[in-house]
């Protein structure tokens, strides 16, 4: 196996074991609070890292950043990524000019602008985020000149494509510009997405730091709750919320949000179109999704598995709620080795709900190499050769 498949996880965290002073795995172990066979396991590729808080776990051990292991926003030789880091400065000076308040004159006029913010929000919903990379250098610089929900559309647009790109450091400056656009705009729904858009794009390791900052958007924003596009983006705090409290080990905490989201969800039902509000699809079959996120953040593989019985992805029209209920449900049948074949499935599933971010997905490529590696004990099949292939992962005869 070579290629790609060196760049797991587990590979970086045998690299940077070894920069710190030839750390053992013994070591490395007692630091991030697991057992030596564990990173055995991790570092070879044969098992994957599942639970957001362990990746921070060993990060904090190897004084690194999570970035770090997953080598987002860093790793050449795929196409979509190359493709769109060429226009990741472009992203960048961009942003720096709006928040230093330089405005340029308008070229387009404002139904253009329209259409062009209406494209790059259709190109998220399939997660093109390349495509999008390429539009937003002067879709940004135009919503600014504009200023109103414009602005705050084409900011939040940034920051989600940043942060699914790998460049969360962006992605927060971006979440940044939306949430002091939304000031100006008398929308609160808008105030709402930029702040969901905020907690989103902090680091993992800030997940305290995120759950308290969705804590104090959603008692600020309370007020204006009888809207209906300001419930759906409520329900998407509580929903963050009850995820990065459960990373920072909050259960209590996660369970009050994941019950009021549950609570909001059922009233409202979902959306009639697939979308709702922006895009965020709030409703009963999105907080079932993000309940089989927690409940693997929780390390509770058989409750992914019960829970994706009654969750139907394919009512939402964002591609990436329909990738990751595949890629959950994959990660969580991989997880006891019994059942890679079922977890294949899923994983090529998830692949062609969303294939960008699927291959892009460094938790994905890792589970995708592991699944080889206990097939060399018998044979790796053609289905799983091929998907290894399209992201770029080559294995051995």
């Amino acid at each position: 196996m070579d290629g790609r498949a060196g760049h797991t996880i587990g590979a970086r965290i045998r690299y940077w074991r070894v920069r710190r002073g030839g750390m053992s795995q013994a070591v490395l172990a007692g630091l991030a609070g697991v057992s030596q066979s564990y990173v055995s396991q991790v570092e070879s590729g044969r098992k994957t890292i599942d639970r957001r808080s362990t990746l921070v776990a060993f990060a904090a051990a190897l004084q690194v950043t999570v970035a770090d292991l997953l080598g987002q926003g860093t790793e050449p030789g795929d196409p979509a990524r190359e493709s769109a880091a060429e226009c990741v400065p472009a992203i960048w000076s961009a942003l720096i000019e709006i928040e230093d308040g330089e405005r340029r004159p308008p070229t387009r006029a404002a139904e253009q602008l329209a259409v062009a913010i209406e494209r790059s929000d259709q190109l998220r919903m399939i997660c093109n985020y390349p495509a999008m990379a390429r539009m937003l250098p002067s879709l940004l610089l135009e919503a600014a000149a504009v200023g109103g929900p414009s602005f705050v559309q084409a900011a939040y647009q940034a920051s989600t494509c940043l942060r699914h790109l790998g460049y969360r450091h962006l992605a927060l400056n971006a979440a940044r510009v939306a949430m002091s656009a939304a000031e100006s705009v008398e929308d609160s729904a808008w105030t709402a997405a930029a702040r969901f858009a905020y907690v989103q794009s902090l680091p993992i390791e800030s997940a305290s730091l995120a759950a308290k900052a969705a804590d104090r958007s959603l008692a600020e924003l309370q007020a204006d709750a009888a809207d209906v596009r300001m419930r759906q983006m409520l329900g998407q705090l509580h929903l963050s919320a009850a995820l990065t409290s459960t990373v920072a080990g909050r259960l209590d905490a996660a369970r009050d949000h994941l019950a009021e989201a549950t609570r909001e969800a059922a009233s409202l039902g979902d959306p009639a179109d697939g979308d709702g509000f922006n895009g965020c699809g709030f409703g009963p079959t999105n907080v079932g999704l993000w309940q089989m996120s927690i409940a693997a953040e929780q390390g509770e593989m058989g409750r992914v598995i019960e829970l994706s019985r009654t969750v139907r992805p394919q009512v939402l029209a964002a591609q990436n709620r329909q990738l990751a209920y595949w890629l959950d449900l994959g990660r969580a049948l991989a997880d006891s080795g019994r059942r890679d074949t079922e977890a294949l499935r899923a994983f090529v599933q998830a692949e062609r709900a969303a294939p960008v971010p699927f291959a892009l997905n460094p938790l994905a490529r890792d589970a995708v190499v592991a699944l080889a590696q206990r097939a060399r004990r018998r044979a790796v099949s053609d289905d799983l050769r091929l998907l290894a292939g399209r992201m770029g992962i080559r294995l051995g005869a």
